[in-house]
């Protein structure tokens, strides 16, 4: 059996898929999955996937592209040139899994899942619908498990990645613990300052400091790792970046991608959550983690991407004490789990 995968939108949310292609790779002799160019790099990291498919979405991101025919007849076309016998889409609640299905159907895929709130008429065999609350990750094994696909034996269905390069040159070889600053949302991160006030309040209680950031990051990564900490920002790829991660004692981030990748390698989070968007479907899956933030701020469940509150009070309010704190708890938490391992 040949089966597509399809997760369009980010780095992030295409790690959380991991669970659901690893079910469908070890029912399939061949696994195939459609990403966005943003997730990419996410894709490749994945075990499971075979092969990729890349498009860019204009129903998907903060930024889509215009519709254009060429662009949309070369995808039906890749896809039907790979005669899958199934797809599966996976999509966030509020997403729509139909206008992929559509294309989908015009490539021949002979038999399509999904989750939907919406009437697929002709589009779906499978019209699955979600458990509410349930994690994102979750979600996507549930999808799979309802068109008949299984985690293998042994696979507990947490997240994962493939091996990894070795970074010691990055990082140094000494112990330390990764700050990420940034977020594709800001409203999803620290002020730059508070940031920057944080990691130094990290080095001053005797940790060794990362900093991390992509390409865009620089000034940001500067900012904060100032003269206290270790700046590596855009000087890693998400596979370099996931290679820091799993050095790390622990990571300090918004509920952004690099949450995500890093409770994909196993290293406990601390994360800079705000409520824009429910915890219970997005917090760091299966991985030792503290959440902090006010989740009874304003801001809540608003799913706004810039913070529509002066001051931004439900990140920038938690304290230096209080990041501190939870790293502590983190680390000491991660040094019995090993002792007694």
């Amino acid at each position: 059996m040949r089966t597509l995968v399809v997760r369009l939108d980010s780095a992030g949310d295409v790690l959380l898929a991991g669970p659901a292609v690893r079910a469908v790779a070890a029912g399939s002799a061949h696994t195939t999955m459609l990403c966005g160019p943003l997730g990419e790099q996410a894709a490749r990291l994945l075990p499971g996937v075979d092969d990729l498919l890349v498009y860019d979405a204009p129903w998907v991101g903060f930024e889509p592209p215009p519709v254009r025919r060429d662009e949309v007849l070369a995808l039906v076309a890749a896809v039907a040139a790979r005669r899958f016998d199934r797809a599966l889409i996976l999509a966030s609640a509020h997403q729509s899994p139909l206008p992929v299905a559509l294309l989908l159907r015009m490539a021949g895929v002979p038999w399509i899942g999904a989750d939907s709130e919406h009437y697929p008429g002709a589009l779906l065999d499978l019209r699955h619908r979600r458990f509410p609350r349930r994690h994102e990750a979750r979600a996507g094994l549930d999808l799979a498990e309802a068109a008949g696909f299984g985690l293998p034996p042994g696979d507990s269905g947490g997240l994962r990645v493939r091996e990894l390069p070795d970074t010691t040159a990055l990082t140094g070889p000494d112990p330390y613990l990764v700050v990420h600053p940034g977020a594709a949302v800001p409203a999803r991160a620290w002020s730059p300052g508070r940031a920057q006030a944080a990691a130094a309040a990290l080095s001053r209680a005797g940790h060794r400091v990362v900093v991390t950031g992509g390409p865009a990051e620089k000034e940001l990564t500067a900012q904060v790792a100032g003269d206290h900490a270790l700046d590596l920002g855009g000087r890693t790829g998400l596979p370099k970046l996931a290679a820091v991660l799993a050095g790390a004692s622990a990571v300090v981030t918004g509920n952004t991608g690099p949450a995500h990748l890093a409770a994909a390698v196993g290293t406990p989070v601390c994360c800079l959550f705000a409520p824009v968007v429910p915890a219970e479907r997005w917090a760091p899956y299966r991985v030792a983690h503290v959440l902090l933030g006010r989740a009874d701020a304003p801001c809540a469940g608003t799913r706004a991407r810039a913070c529509p509150v002066p001051g931004h009070p439900c990140l920038d309010s938690v304290t230096d004490e209080e990041v501190v704190a939870a790293v502590t708890e983190l680390t000491q938490r991660q040094e019995v789990e090993e002792a007694t391992a």
